[in-house]
């Protein structure tokens, strides 16, 4: 009875010894009764979603898209599970898990990490007996996407050499066990036989033009193409705008993402790659509508290219011009209010762009009578020309 009484009493102290408290700043005070001059402050901040704010256009939501990732089960550096938080966290809406078929980095390294713990048979798969389910990670992305709210398009890259053939994803898939064949026009193939939406991948990607090779024109002219990435990662190619618009694909872009966009782009204080889906909502039945519809926009590194109409029509939904004053001889001048996360520069004539940074407002001053128009030259559309939008007034 007696060491009972001592180990409560002993419990006593240790609690009275750390008493925890939590301030107003996310901050625990942790007090040593005994002796006060032992405080500590230890930090307790929960990482918070970045919320991207683009106004609705033409109707539509627009939702914030990255339909290129890959994780470790290819040649990714993370799991699944770490994907879809980052995803989230860099305040996407949608996300596609699109894992090598051709390419799986780390599955060797596994098997080997567990030699002599696994049956005699597991060893490496190659593609025509595989020994792998496809579907995982896809499987794995979709639940841990539920958890955020995060729409999740199961996705595959069919990966063949990047000189004559290229990469595409397979979009909305349904298994991707039944879509390898060693004829990669083969594979895309039963990849649309699934209803899957193809999108051609970073076509300069290791070439010095973006020309399209004999497999491309093939391919294209069975018309199994259904979008092509103007942008990945780092890499913009402004003249697929043009070809997009002439052979009736979708635009994207996206981060091809295998180590962290906190080192890719956080640090570098960017934004990921945005694939801009203009959908009714984030179904996937909406958002496939959507992207078969050519409903969307690329943005990278502050630049935006699609449709000349639907990047008018996006600038003046983020956009608003307000007249604060008309002085004696007609000089007008105006507020530009941006509503949005996006940044846009602003040509007037022949004068240097100005910065219309995101949820700014500045003042522009004009003699014309009537009209103001100007170039916006963060925005790129067929030919690479940058839209000139006009106002009446």
């Amino acid at each position: 009875m007696k060491r009972l009484l001592l180990f409560v009493a002993m419990l006593g102290a240790t609690v009275s010894l750390s008493a925890q408290q939590k301030n107003d700043y996310g901050f625990y005070h942790y007090q040593d009764a005994k002796n006060p001059q032992m405080a500590r402050h230890i930090m307790r901040r929960e990482p918070l979603r970045c919320e991207i704010v683009i106004p609705q256009v033409n109707g539509y939501n627009v939702y914030k898209s990255d339909l290129h990732t890959h994780t470790i089960y290819s040649d990714g550096s993370v799991t699944p599970e770490y994907r879809i938080r980052e995803a989230w966290l860099d305040g996407l809406d949608v996300i596609a898990c699109t894992e090598h078929i051709e390419y799986r980095r780390w599955e060797g390294i596994m098997l080997q990490f567990l030699k002599g713990h696994v049956g005699a048979d597991a060893k490496a798969s190659n593609n025509q007996n595989p020994k792998v389910d496809f579907n995982l990670a896809n499987t794995i992305s979709v639940r841990e996407g539920a958890k955020y709210g995060l729409t999740v398009i199961p996705g595959a890259e069919i990966t063949r050499n990047a000189v004559n053939i290229g990469h595409y994803n397979a979009l909305f898939v349904k298994d991707v066990n039944t879509i390898w064949n060693e004829d990669p026009a083969e594979a895309i193939r039963n990849a649309r036989k699934q209803g899957a939406v193809i999108m051609h991948n970073h076509p300069g990607w290791s070439r010095v033009t973006t020309d399209m090779t004999e497999f491309e024109k093939k391919v294209y002219e069975e018309k199994l193409i259904d979008g092509v990435e103007i942008m990945n990662g780092r890499e913009f190619y402004p003249g697929l705008v043009t070809r997009a618009s002439e052979l009736g694909l979708f635009v994207a872009a996206n981060t091809d993402i295998h180590s962290t966009t906190g080192r890719d782009y956080a640090m570098q204080n960017q934004m990921r790659d945005m694939t801009l889906i203009l959908a009714k909502d984030k179904s996937l039945a909406s958002l496939k509508e959507a992207i078969l519809a050519r409903r969307t926009l690329a943005y990278a590194y502050e630049q935006i290219a699609g449709d000349e109409k639907l990047l008018k029509d996006f600038f003046g939904a983020c956009v608003e011009f307000e007249t604060i004053s008309v002085d004696a001889k007609g000089k007008r001048t105006m507020i530009m209010r941006n509503k949005s996360s996006i940044p846009f520069y602003l040509q007037f004539g022949d004068a240097n762009p100005v910065e219309l940074r995101a949820f700014t407002s500045r003042t522009v001053s004009t003699n014309a009578k009537g009209e103001i128009s100007f170039k916006v030259i963060n925005m790129w559309a067929q030919g690479e020309q940058h839209p000139v939008l006009k106002y009446g007034f």
